[in-house]
Formats: structure tokens, C-alpha cells, sequence
């Protein structure tokens, strides 16, 4: 993926001042405008001259092509122009230029035939149908893929060339429609609507084209340039299934390149099908049949259309066919999408054009006895199975899906679905565990060896003690757990990219609707084990507010990979072989737990509302890549590295600092009562309850910020202790113990445990408080979760502490 370039932002026609001239380089908008606008000369590569302003400035007459013509400024602002500003910079550079003052200047020529030569496309599909391998082969990203919906929850924006022409590639996150249900449709719609792509590169999932094509029907209302790419086109042939692509092209009127994103089969000739589509839309010259596909209409029957028919009428009279299809508006106001009903409200203060909306529905429903959003649903449907009737025949004897069939009996089975589900977590855990063990010591080893070096090297200071101490140890006692954290990504992209995690959301709906969560919910919580961030972005896929909200409010509940690192201290100081292994996933458990009752407690006392019924696709099972799972499992890695050199690296320094100073001739005494003693004991008296002492009680105030923190801290804190102490009875430092034993010999099992509840339970890092605000919009929901985990945190970790000091 190529940087963003330093550019002056593109210029527009409404931008020209009187006298000034410009270079057309593309035309935006869409249908009847656009080509209105294209016939009277506004092509690519025509120079422009602004001549005059109306007395109220609007509209402006132009010279192009030796005539006169004026226009609105609304309309101007869709023609982007390259202007003398930017051509006077190029003519600075280029002696052979000519100069401003010529008939016809060389420099914006030069610079609009350039940009003229970078095409907008952006990926629209529904979920799971391969955009993300799309846009990742194409612009050579790491962006996630995964075989379940609502991956891409953010558009995702890459840049490369191909052919000679700059493409930006923007991929838009999954959708089923256009309709306003949920947020990635409105952020898709905004986007098409809004940003005006050259091309919109609608991907379909060739295994499944009676549902894609629903999409395309819409898009097709819109009346925008498309090229489809038929993916997963694999899938299709071993299916048996027969279909005639160019028949299909001509019924849909547009061009169509079948694809397999998994191994970047017909990507190319996708973009060189994508130039040629572009080059043609903006030719003056039709007769390339090849590039230039006529524009349909899906025919909704005679009475729908006459309603459709009538209200585009009505919206033409009041001036909307300058801003968007009005073939499209019509269909959703008569479908009664609200955000577009706010808009036209907005554009037509009298209301006469949805008082004619209602009038029609009415009409409609009188006479048909069945509302319009449900016949404008079912005529499309039967639009697409009428399409595919004459090009798509299926082959009823397939067994493409005959292994997904059989995996399904096991995986989503009403007694084994549940156990087979704990096996899965359980096995995940116990190689995260054992496995990441020896590569943990090995690098335990490497940092205590580099620790030592130091320490023989350099003589007994501040300067020695921050480098051992601050940032060996700090930095050191995190970095460790990085094979354990790989490990855990490792299994997570193997359940997401075969489409496990589906039937986990699957057959833990009812469990979950019981508390007052949609299905949906169980995997933005199961993400949730490798980051809250992403995970709390990843309930834009659940369609009600309701539990949406609830659901960004418990993820934090969900045991994070930053948490990994104080698990795996305290489990394996205290608690070894099988049994750190089962309290591992009893803490995962235990987090689950605790979201569905939090979740209940909320939706009946906080957060009101019905949810939506549980509708979610379970894609077939598909073999993980091992280019696909490594590539995202590194990316998880790379993140984790990153915030070593940073966050914690930092974090470390200041723990360091606070710990070593003020200095004091009596170690002892510095230890008691450095800053971070200090600190820490003005809490300690709220902690002790949990079984905490001060040097716990202030780690966890220093996990604020990152959980990670946790760790490090501990190991600053014990390891600047365990110098002070050296220090005063003259022990070598280099036989200085492991963390571990500093933990143990410090803490107790019961207070370990009690730790361990905390962390699971208290407030999540500052990145997911922010994600929360964004996502609900309010930062009444992200502060009340700091609240309510902190609360939570200590009751359950002071409970569980007490009763465990009387039975034990």
C-alpha cells in the first residue's frame, strides 16, 4: 500500500474565479445529471473558463469549447477541474511548459491527464464474501479476513497501480441491503451517496448468488458505474453448478469477472475490466460496445412501478434529481427509510412529497392488502430468480457443502454442540500454556542473562538500576508472555477463518437471549479475548440499539490478551502443570459468566428496548490458510511489539522512577517510602480488603492504562525491592530471583486468586473506554463502565477473599 501523497486538496468548477480557467478531470454524480452534464462538453481534458457570476452569484456562466453555458453551483461542485494554482507549480518544474497566459496551457493538461488516470472504487458485498482478499491482493494490506460476518467494521482505504492507472480502493464493511436497519448499511449507503466513487466493485459470492444479488438490485436503483466480481468462482465449479456468465452480464448490464480471492485468480483481469469501464463512461464515442453496458431498471410490476413512477415525479418537480438517483429515493421513501425521509423533509419544508408518499402507500396497501417495503422485497427477489432462470442451473446433487453437513451434526448439536465447545477452549489454553511455556523461558532467560550483563558492567547507581530494574525487568517481565499471546491469536484465526466461530454464536443464542443478548453478541465477546478495541467496534454487526449497547458494556468482562501476562505469573507461581491450565480458562469462564448476569441486570434496569430476532448467516466450513492465520497472527504480534516499545516501555521508566526515588541512604527505608510507596499505601487501606498490600494495590492502578502494565509494574516493583535488599545484606545481585519467587514469596494462593478476579473484572484500558464513547456515542455509557467494573472488581475480589480466609 502505497503513503498517502502530499496534495493539494482537488479543486472544483465552483471554485474558479471569474477569468480563470481549468482543466475538466472527471465528473461526478450520477444518471440523468451526469449525462446531462457530459453532453454539453464537461469531458475530460476540456479547458473551462469562468466568465461571470449572476448578481447573487448563482448560477455562473463558463466558456468551454467556444460556447457559452451557465450553471448552477451546485452543479459545478461535481465537475473537479485541475486550475492555474496547481498548474503554475508544474510549469515552475518544466521549462518545455507553456505559460498561463497561452491558448491552451500544457501544465493543466498534463496534470488533469494524470489525475484523470487515478480511479475511486469501492468495494460493496455482503458479509463473507471475500472483499477484504480482495482489497488485500489488489493492495498488497494485511487488513483481517475471517469466514463469518462483520469483519471489516470500518472502511479500510489502500492505494496501488495497475495498468498505468492509480487505484483508490476503499473497502466499505458488509452489507445485505441498503436498507437502514442497521449501521454498515447507512455507513455504505453514506459512502456511495456521499463520496461519489468512480466505481463501485460489487463482490458476490458465486456460491450463493440468489441472496448476493439482492445487494446488486439495489445498487442498481442507485444508478451508478458497477463491475461485479464473481468470487469464490472455485466454490461455484467444484459445486457442479452451471452458470453462463455473459448471458447473466446482459441481463444485470454490467460487466462481470469471476474471481477466487483466496489465491488472487482474475484479480488483474478485474482491474483491467475496471479501466476499461472508467475509460468508457468517460469517452464521447458509445460505440465500444465492449465498455459501455446500457443502464436497466428491475422492474418491480406494473402497480409498484406506477407508485415508484409517481413519486419520482414528484420528486423531480421539487428539485432532487441534482443530488441523488431519485428512482432510488423513491423506492426507500416508499419503503419508509427514515434517515431518507429526514432528508427529503429537509429539502422540501411543506411535506407535500411525503404526504404523496403516504397517500400512495395507503392506496397501495388498500387495494393490495400487503405493504410496498414487502412487495418492493418480494419483486426484487423475483427479479434475480428470474435472472438467474435463464443462466444458472444448479447441480441438486452437489456435496460441496456435504462436510460442512457432517461437522455441523457434531459442532451445533443440541447435547455434544456445548461440550465440544468447552474441549475447543479448554485445548486452546492448554497450548497456550504449555506450549508458550518453553519459548517463554527461553526468552526469560535472554533478558535475565542481559539484566546480569549489565549489572557486572556497570557500577551500583540510578543509571544501573533503570536500565536493570526500569527497563530490563519492566519491559522484560511483559515481553516474555509474547509466544503465549501468539499462540492464543493463533487458535482465535483458525476458529474465525473456518467458520467455527459462527456455530460458537450459533448454539449459544438461546443462553444468550435468556439474558437479554442477541446470538450476534457471542462473537464480538469471543474477539474480546484478543482485543476489546476491535471487539467493541465489531457490534456495529448487531442490528438493534439495544443489544448492541449492551453488549459493548459487558465485552470488557472478556479476558483480553493484555490480561495474559498476570495470568500466567501468578498461575504458574502458585499453581502448576494441568491445574494453571483450568484456573486459565475458569478466568475466561468466569468473565463469560459475569457478562450474560451483567447483561441481564442492565436490560432490565438500564438499557430499554426489544431485540431484534436472531438472523446470522453460518458460512460453510473452509480450511484456514496458513498464509492467511500466520499473516494475522504476526499482525497481532507486530501490535504487541509496538506497545513494548512504547506504552509499557514508558510505563516502566515512571513506575521506575517512582520507586527508586527519593533516595535514601537506608534502602529499606527508600523502599517503604519512595513515591510509589507512597502511593500505593494511600490505597492500600480500599485493597486490603481484596487481600491486596500495597505493592499489588498500586499495579493495578498502574493497569489504568494498559493491562499489560500490571506486569511490568510487579516486576519493577519486586525487582527494585529485591535490589534495595541486596543491597543492604550484600548479596550478589546476579543470582537475584525470578519473578515468580518474588511473587511468591510475597502473595499468598488466596490472594493470588483474589488478584486474578480483579484483573478479570476491573475497568478495561483507556483505548477500549474511548471505543465505547464512539461507538454509543455518549460518554455517559463509557464512564458508567469504568464505574460499574471498578465496583464489580472489588466486590467480588473482597467476597471471594474473605470467605477464602475463613474456610481456609
Amino acid at each position: 500500500m502505497q503513503p498517502e501523497q502530499d496534495l493539494l486538496p482537488n479543486m472544483l468548477l465552483s471554485d474558479l474565479q471569474t477569468g480563470e480557467r481549468g482543466v475538466v478531470v472527471r465528473v461526478a454524480g450520477h444518471g440523468a445529471f451526469r449525462k446531462r452534464i457530459i453532453e454539453m462538453g464537461f469531458i475530460k481534458g476540456v479547458t473551462v473558463e469562468s466568465i461571470q457570476n449572476a448578481p447573487l452569484n448563482d448560477p455562473i456562466k463558463y466558456r468551454i469549447m467556444n460556447f457559452e453555458v451557465s450553471l448552477r453551483r451546485s452543479d459545478a461542485t461535481k465537475i473537479e477541474i485541475v486550475g492555474e494554482q496547481e498548474a503554475e507549480k508544474e510549469i515552475v518544474n518544466h521549462d518545455d511548459f507553456q505559460p498561463l497566459d497561452a491558448p491552451d496551457c500544457d501544465a493543466m493538461h498534463h496534470i488533469a491527464e494524470e489525475r484523470g488516470k487515478t480511479i475511486n472504487v469501492a468495494l460493496v458485498g455482503n458479509p463473507n464474501c471475500g472483499k477484504t482478499s480482495i482489497f488485500n491482493i489488489a493492495a498488497h494490506a494485511h487488513e483481517r479476513v475471517g469466514n463469518y460476518s462483520g469483519v471489516t467494521v470500518d472502511e479500510k482505504v489502500g492505494t496501488f497501480e495497475h495498468g498505468g492507472y492509480t487505484f483508490n480502493l476503499v473497502d466499505l464493511p458488509g452489507t445485505y441491503s441498503l436498507s437502514a436497519y442497521s449501521p454498515e448499511e447507512l455507513y455504505v449507503r453514506k459512502h456511495i451517496l456521499e463520496k461519489n466513487p468512480d466505481i463501485i466493485l460489487n463482490v458476490v459470492d458465486g456460491s450463493n448468488l440468489e441472496r448476493n444479488l439482492y445487494l446488486t438490485t439495489q445498487l442498481i436503483d442507485m444508478d451508478i458505474t458497477m463491475v461485479m466480481a464473481l468470487n469464490m468462482y472455485d466454490e461455484l465449479q467444484r459445486s457442479g453448478d452451471k452458470l453462463d456468465i455473459s448471458q447473466l452480464s446482459n441481463l444485470l448490464a454490467m460487466p462481470i469477472v469471476p474471481t477466487t480471492g483466496r489465491n488472487g485468480d482474475g484479480i488483474g483481469r478485474l482491474f483491467d475490466k475496471i479501466i476499461e469501464v472508467f475509460e468508457g463512461t468517460n469517452k464521447s464515442d458509445k460505440s465500444d460496445k465492449s465498455t459501455n453496458f446500457r443502464h436497466i431498471h428491475v422492474n418491480h410490476g406494473k402497480e409498484l412501478e406506477r407508485c415508484i413512477t409517481s413519486l419520482r415525479t414528484e420528486l423531480r418537480d421539487h428539485g432532487f434529481s441534482d443530488t441523488l438517483s431519485t428512482r432510488f429515493l423513491a423506492i426507500k421513501l416508499l419503503e419508509n427509510d427514515k434517515q431518507l425521509e429526514h432528508y427529503t423533509s429537509e429539502h422540501d419544508p411543506d411535506g407535500s412529497v411525503l404526504k404523496m408518499r403516504d397517500d400512495i402507500g395507503s392506496e397501495y396497501l388498500k387495494a393490495n392488502h400487503q405493504d410496498i417495503e414487502s412487495a418492493v422485497t418480494d419483486a426484487k427477489y423475483a427479479f434475480v430468480r428470474g435472472a438467474l432462470a435463464e443462466c444458472y442451473v444448479k447441480n441438486e446433487k452437489s456435496t460441496l457443502h456435504a462436510g460442512t453437513d457432517r461437522i455441523d451434526a457434531l459442532a451445533t448439536h443440541k447435547w455434544l454442540g456445548y461440550p465440544l465447545f468447552l474441549c475447543v477452549l479448554f485445548f486452546t489454553f492448554f497450548c497456550t500454556f504449555f506450549i508458550g511455556q518453553y519459548p517463554m523461558d527461553w526468552i526469560e532467560a535472554l533478558f535475565g542473562w542481559l539484566g546480569s550483563l549489565v549489572e557486572k558492567a556497570m557500577p551500583a547507581g540510578p543509571l544501573r538500576s533503570l536500565l536493570v530494574d526500569g527497563i530490563i525487568s519492566g519491559v522484560g517481565s511483559v515481553i516474555v508472555f509474547l509466544p503465549q499471546i501468539l499462540i492464543l491469536y493463533l487458535f482465535i484465526s483458525v476458529m474465525e477463518d473456518s467458520g467455527y466461530m459462527a456455530r460458537a454464536a450459533f448454539i449459544m443464542d438461546k443462553f444468550m437471549h435468556h439474558m437479554g443478548l442477541h446470538g450476534k453478541s457471542f462473537i464480538p465477546m469471543i474477539m474480546g479475548f484478543g482485543c476489546n478495541v476491535p471487539a467493541i467496534m465489531a457490534t456495529r454487526t448487531i442490528e438493534d440499539r439495544k443489544s448492541r449497547l449492551l453488549t459493548m458494556l459487558i465485552i470488557p468482562m472478556m479476558s483480553c490478551s493484555a490480561r495474559i501476562p498476570v495470568y500466567v505469573i501468578l498461575t504458574g507461581a502458585f499453581f502448576g502443570g494441568v491445574k494453571a491450565a483450568f484456573i486459565m480458562m475458569g478466568l475466561y469462564l468466569i468473565g463469560m459468566v459475569m457478562a450474560v448476569l451483567m447483561a441481564k441486570l442492565f436490560s432490565r434496569f438500564f438499557v430499554k428496548g426489544e431485540s431484534l430476532p436472531f438472523v446470522m448467516e453460518l458460512p460453510p466450513y473452509r480450511m484456514p490458510t496458513a498464509k492467511a492465520v500466520l499473516r494475522h497472527t504476526w499482525e497481532k504480534g507486530k501490535e504487541y511489539l509496538k506497545k513494548m516499545s512504547t506504552i509499557i516501555l514508558g510505563a516502566s521508566i515512571i513506575v521506575w522512577a517512582l520507586s527508586y526515588y527519593p533516595t535514601h541512604e537506608n534502602p529499606h527505608y527508600q523502599a517503604e517510602h519512595s513515591y510509589m510507596a507512597q502511593i500505593g499505601k494511600a490505597i492500600e487501606p480500599a485493597m486490603r480488603p481484596c487481600g491486596f498490600d500495597w505493592r499489588q494495590s498500586v499495579s493495578l492502578l498502574a493497569g489504568v492504562g494498559a493491562k499489560e502494565v500490571v506486569a511490568s509494574t510487579m516486576g519493577v516493583l519486586y525487582s527494585t525491592g529485591a535490589e534495595l535488599s541486596d543491597l543492604s545484606d550484600g548479596t550478589d545481585l546476579s543470582d537475584k530471583a525470578e519473578l515468580s519467587d518474588l511473587v511468591r514469596n510475597n502473595m499468598t494462593p488466596l490472594s493470588a486468586l483474589s488478584m486474578l478476579l480483579f484483573i478479570l473484572l476491573y475497568m478495561p484500558c483507556v483505548s477500549t473506554i474511548v471505543a465505547i464513547k464512539n461507538e454509543s456515542g455518549k460518554w455517559k455509557w463509557a464512564l458508567f463502565t469504568v464505574a460499574y467494573t471498578i465496583i464489580l472488581a472489588w466486590v467480588v475480589a473482597t467476597v471471594f477473599y474473605q470467605l477464602g480466609s475463613l474456610i481456609l
